[in-house]
């Protein structure tokens, strides 16, 4: 799978961000291990609490429909409207929310302006002594 379809489809998904308080507009792209994407865009509330990120709501989607370990996830995000101009990260909650579901020394997380204009880390450096689902047992 190119990195460019998974980027291309958080770019789609962007545009469906429901983002009325802090134009922030942002898409998320999720690859199952069956290589399978998920898209969610994030969706803002006016009590802003019950807000959601864009990647918890791809993950939310794929879990939902039964998908349980994840390789790689692109995010594009920027203020309101058609051209990305920033790098946007997962936040913390989203970083450990993907961290339930994948292995951080080999889950990807690729940031993107657009296509040609993207960095790839893994979660293991976005998300260091990570706690996981390991440390319970």
């Amino acid at each position: 799978m190119p990195v460019s379809e998974l980027i291309r489809s958080a770019m789609d998904a962007r545009k469906k961000a429901y983002a009325p308080y802090s134009n922030y507009m942002v898409g998320a792209a999720v690859l199952t291990n069956e290589l399978r994407i998920y898209t969610g865009c994030n969706i803002e509330n006016a009590a802003y609490t019950p807000s959601i990120c864009a990647e918890r709501t791809a993950v939310s989607k794929a879990v939902s429909e039964g998908k349980r370990s994840f390789k790689a996830i692109a995010v594009v995000g920027s203020p309101k409207g058609e051209l990305i101009t920033q790098y946007a990260f997962p936040c913390g909650v989203c970083r450990q929310v993907l961290r339930e579901f994948a292995d951080p020394e080999r889950f990807f997380v690729i940031v993107a302006k657009n296509e040609a204009d993207y960095r790839i880390y893994l979660l293991k450096e976005l998300l260091p002594e990570s706690f996981g689902p390991e440390n319970l047992y």
